[in-house]
This record gives structure tokens, sequence and C-alpha cells, in this order.
């Protein structure tokens, strides 16, 4: 049987020459990433066709050092792939993709590449003679991460505004910028409730049905205001919805862009969304909703804020999923500070709530799922009421620190109940007054 290297280097070349012989029927975002990556040009945010493969993008693809003993079965040269000692061109031989193809399926772990390669998916349901694969083009398809979703083509697009002479690199400082393959935070480990699962399933039509919303002319849609405690999910929801629709998020933290020139933080507004537009597709997450979009009857409010509240909402009218392709999330902490037109610029509010009991234990019970113990998660979430998600996080690491102190990697209920009343003592010395004598 062929190597996990011999296996590697086939799988580019079938991909390769299968992608080149049916173009019209395949897009760049069936190439799946591991090949994408090496392939991708980032000045036309594309891969080129036809794909080439040599001896040197084989090497720093697969980091392999001699491409001749990658391609040898049994001792002898592949029979179907062709190496240019001149060009150090490598393909499959003319007549001969059928052949390889058939070959290449036979290979131990072969069949788990194919059902994760839509490339190959389409050739041995469309394609091949016989599918005896069992494989469904349209379903590997669906689950190949877009282009959208890889970090290159955030670094295609950062390029350009590098580049541009329109203060591109300033608006870049503005916001920090995550491809969804970067993304920790997974949909699978977040405990929602029955209200913030049927937003999830909203949004996520709303973005599978964009042009529908165009042809009916309803515009202003996919704007989310989220809001709650601390601690209860809020940045994480957003995080994980980029990792679940695979397009890259835009974080934004109000008090980054304000300046101390206060008709600056206008401009940076601006910039701002400017910014997040030229992602398209993608999520805008500000944080710190509050910090600009505060109410402009305050008492002793200084003219410039409130023109950078006007400004935001200014923003948020002009920005538009179904035109510019950005989803746009809001959250905060402190709902009443909210001046009362923000409310109206957004067409979902969702609240995240601090979690009831059977929520802690199911946090709980995700939290310790990797973690060796014996742990009755049920009795720990009855001794932790008004905990958030985050605290509970902080209430399992102070226990896995104090199991490590006792050279161990395994809990115990003493753990996690000592942790308890640690957290308990730290939240009370936030509550003492020290008065300097």
């Amino acid at each position: 049987m062929a190597s996990s290297e011999t296996l590697d280097v086939i799988e580019l070349l079938l991909t390769a020459e299968i992608y080149n012989d049916y173009k019209n029927e395949l897009i760049v975002n069936n190439i799946p990433p591991k090949i994408r990556r090496t392939l991708w040009n980032a000045k036309t945010r594309d891969v080129p066709t036809p794909i080439k493969p040599s001896k040197s993008m084989i090497k720093k693809m697969f980091d392999i050092d001699n491409v001749e003993d990658a391609l040898k079965v049994n001792g002898k040269p592949f029979a179907y792939v062709a190496l240019d000692e001149y060009s150090g061109s490598a393909h499959i031989t003319e007549g001969s993709l059928d052949s390889a193809a058939e070959w290449f399926k036979k290979q131990d772990g072969a069949r788990d590449r194919i059902f994760e390669n839509s490339v190959l998916a389409y050739y041995y349901d469309n394609v091949a003679d016989e599918n005896d694969v069992g494989v469904s083009y349209n379903d590997v398809a669906s689950k190949t991460p877009p282009k959208e979703a890889s970090r290159e083509w955030i670094e295609s697009i950062m390029d350009e505004l590098s580049e541009g002479k329109d203060n591109g690199r300033k608006w870049l400082d503005l916001a920090y910028i995550k491809a969804p393959e970067e993304i920790r935070e997974s949909m699978d480990e977040l405990i929602l409730t029955e209200r913030q699962k049927n937003e999830l399933q909203k949004i996520e039509l709303t973005i599978k049905n964009k042009d529908h919303f165009k042809n009916i002319g309803l515009y202003d849609i996919g704007k989310v205001l989220f809001v709650g405690p601390p601690g209860t999910g809020k940045t994480s929801f957003a995080r994980a919805l980029s990792k679940n629709l695979s397009i890259p998020i835009i974080e934004v933290r109000l008090s980054m862009i304000t300046d101390q020139y206060l008709g600056e933080t206008s401009k940076n507004i601006d910039r701002v969304f400017d910014l997040a537009k030229k992602f398209d597709p993608c999520i805008m997450f500000i944080d710190e909703f509050d910090f600009i979009a505060t109410s402009r009857t305050a008492n002793n409010e200084h003219s410039a804020i409130k023109q950078a509240v006007n400004t935001l909402l200014k923003a948020i009218d002009n920005t538009s999923l179904v035109e510019d392709g950005v989803l746009l999330i809001a959250a905060t902490n402190h709902t009443k500070k909210l001046d009362g037109a923000v409310w109206r610029r957004f067409d979902e509010i969702v609240d995240f709530e601090r979690p009831t009991m059977d929520m802690r234990k199911d946090i709980l019970d995700t939290i310790l799922r990797k973690i060796e113990g014996d742990i009755n998660t049920e009795a720990i979430a009855k001794t932790t009421e008004d905990y958030t998600g985050s605290d509970l996080r902080m209430v399992v690491r102070e226990a896995v620190l104090s199991a490590l102190l006792d050279n161990r990697y395994n809990l115990v209920q003493e753990d996690l109940e000592k942790a308890v009343k640690s957290f308990d003592r730290r939240s009370g010395l936030k509550m003492t007054a020290f008065i300097d004598e």
C-alpha cells in the first residue's frame, strides 16, 4: 500500500487534473483549504488556472525533501505520474486520469480524503463509471469551507488596503480581523437558550437567502443587538457564528476608535464601517456598544459626543447585509445608557441572561468533558447561583491548578468545591472598599 506522503502528492495531482478538466463545473471553493492555501494568488484573490503542480510546490505544500521517492509505490515510480526533469512540473500522464483515480480509491485512507475533497468527490460521483465509493459531491461541497473562511482571503484584502492611498493601513488599526479557521469557539460547545437557538436559525436563513430579500426589496435586515451581563457569552456567540457561517469576523471595540480629538472619532466610525464592507461577506461585531451609543440627552454631554452618536446611527443605517454583505452584531452590558434611537436600528434583540441551574450544569459538563475525574456537576451547579459561563470557566481553571499543585491531572469533587469558595472570596473582594489611612 502507498504511504501517506505518496497519497498526499497523488491527491494533489488528481485534484489539479480534475479541476482543470472540469473547470466549467467546479469553482475555487471546491478545492480543499489544505491545497488551496498554497495555490492562492493574493492579487486576484483566486487560484490561477490551469493548476500547474511542480516539484517545488509539492515540497512546500507537504514538506517533502525528495519528490521522486514520495512518488514510488512498492519501490517503483508511480506509473500514472510524469515528472519533468527540466521544468520541474508534475502531472498525471495523458489519458491516465481514470486509472490513477481507480488506483487511488483502493488505498487505505483514500476514502476519508475523497469525503473531504469536493473536487475528487465530483469525479467519483459524476464522472467515474461507477460511484462505488458512495460519495455525494453536493454533501462534500456543502461542507468545504469557502475561500472567505481562510486567512489567505483576509490577508489579500489587508494587503490591498495597506498598499492603497486612502489610509487603508490606518483602517486596519481600528479592528481585529479573524478568519473562521482561526476561531476556537464553536456552536457545539455553547449552551444556548431556545431564544438564542431560534435567533441562530434566523441569522443562518438570512445569510442564505440574501438574494430573496433583495428581490422583495427588504434591505433593513441583519442587524442584531446582544444585551446581557458580562461573561454570558455574547462575544463567544458572535465568534462561533463566524465559524459556523464560514465568514470572517471584524471585531470592533468602540473604545478603540475614540480619539483624543473628538472630531476624529466620527471619522474613525465611518472608517471602520467602510472596512467591514471591504470584507463582504463578514460579521461586524461591535463590543462595548454603549461606549459611544449613549443617550444624546444626557446632561452636560459634549456636542462632539452627540456628533459621534449621530455618525454611528447614520453608519448603521447605511450598512446592509443584503447590499454590503455585512451582518452587524452589537453587544452591550448597559442597556439603560443606550440612546433611544439606537434600539430602532436593530431588527433583532437577543437577551443573554445569567444561566439557569440546568444550563450551569450543562456548561460545567462541556468544560469538563476532556478532564479526568468523577464530578457531580449538578451539585456544583446548585452552589453557583448567579454565576455566568465565564465565571464557571474560572472555577474550573482554579480547580485544575489546585490539582496540579498536588501533582494530579484528574479532578475530584473537593477541587471544584474549593474553587467555588475561592471564587466567592474573590467576588467579595470586588465589593470591598479600601480606604487609605
